[in-house]
């Protein structure tokens, strides 16, 4: 018997109703690619909640990104923000229009082309969660050249967790195991003080398995706790030098999430002294130019339900837009655009027929 089937049975064998929720879009790339709530008991419901850093960087964002691409900038950032929509398109959109926009695969890529191309303004968009901000932060602590700089979009986990507990009905969460690597379990603990098991894990189908079985395990004992499913990366405490690195460069700030609204105290911003790589800085004038008169009151489609998805509170299912309108080729919104967005894995694992 597999590994799989040994934990299937387990959870089986003490299953009971709870809504678990998940923030990673590797975890539920890996539950829909295993099709694991079809074989889970019907009263185990698993949510996705905001946990795609390209699906939560808000239209306002992108705007800003298209605003210094289209002002003469080499605006540099990772392939799949590329097709995000903004309010008027997305940057692919805008390298069609003769925007110098590049796909990189790090922050050290964006680098080297400010280094072979030191006549040229080049922008990092830096995207993502505690993850990816570390790598940006130590990037800085380097000196990058001086024609080199930052768009920050780095969102925070704990703050967007402690929003959804406000909003929607969940009974305990799946840790984001890259994000763990980074903070360590310990920031999760005030979740498990009100009561709701935390687990952090990793990304292969029997360490989610294992993790929904130990929700299981602590409902059932009613001893509520963060533990640690995925010991291989993650240690309790996290990455010290990683933390010490974002404290050194960044610091907190409000920030906005796509379909979530500003969330107090869940972005990063470059600190004053590190002002000479802050493209937001260095631009500001600009952006604010060409960003002044665009309202985001109602500039996403009224049907589009990434919202709704991003929150747990809906399936792309639920969505009108869902392999008709919206498909991978021609995104509506943002959850369909990458291999970590709800829509996008629903999409490519569960089939069309199947939706």
């Amino acid at each position: 018997m597999s590994a799989e089937s040994e934990l299937l049975d387990k959870i089986r064998d003490i299953s009971r109703p709870v809504r678990i929720m998940h923030i990673c879009g590797t975890h539920e790339r890996t539950i829909s690619k295993y099709s694991m709530r079809d074989v889970l008991p019907e009263e185990i419901e698993v949510l996705s909640g905001p946990g795609c850093p390209v699906c939560v960087t808000p239209e306002q964002e992108i705007d800003r990104a298209i605003a210094l691409a289209e002002s003469g900038v080499i605006l540099t950032s990772f392939g799949d923000m590329m097709r995000v929509p903004g309010s008027n398109g997305s940057l692919m959109e805008a390298r069609s229009r003769g925007a110098d926009v590049r796909m990189v695969y790090s922050i050290d890529d964006a680098i080297a082309i400010a280094e072979k191309e030191p006549e040229s303004k080049v922008v990092f968009f830096a995207i993502g969660f505690e993850t990816t901000a570390p790598t940006n932060a130590a990037a800085v602590l380097r000196k990058p050249p001086g024609n080199f700089s930052l768009l920050l979009s780095h969102k925070l986990t704990i703050p967007a967790m402690n929003e959804l507990i406000d909003e929607i009905e969940v009974d305990a969460f799946i840790a984001p195991g890259h994000v763990c690597t980074i903070i360590g379990i310990h920031p999760f603990d005030q979740f498990a003080e009100k009561g709701f098991p935390v687990i952090a894990a990793g990304f292969e189908a029997d360490e989610l398995l294992l993790s929904i079985l130990m929700v299981l395990e602590q409902q059932r004992s009613g001893n509520h706790t963060v533990e640690n499913a995925y010991p291989r990366a993650v240690k309790n405490e996290g990455n010290r030098r990683a933390q010490e690195m974002m404290e050194k460069v960044f610091e907190v700030i409000d920030s906005d999430w796509r379909g979530i609204g500003t969330i107090k105290d869940s972005g990063m911003k470059l600190r004053p002294e590190f002002a000479m790589y802050d493209a937001a800085v260095i631009y500001e004038d600009l952006i604010n130019e060409k960003v002044k008169d665009i309202s985001y009151e109602n500039s996403a489609s009224s049907l589009c339900r990434c919202a709704e998805i991003l929150k747990g509170k809906e399936k792309p299912s639920d969505c009108p837009l869902f392999t008709k309108k919206c498909n991978p080729a021609n995104p509506v919104g943002s959850c369909m655009v990458s291999q970590e967005g709800m829509c996008y894995n629903w999409y490519r694992y569960r089939g069309v027929e199947d939706a």
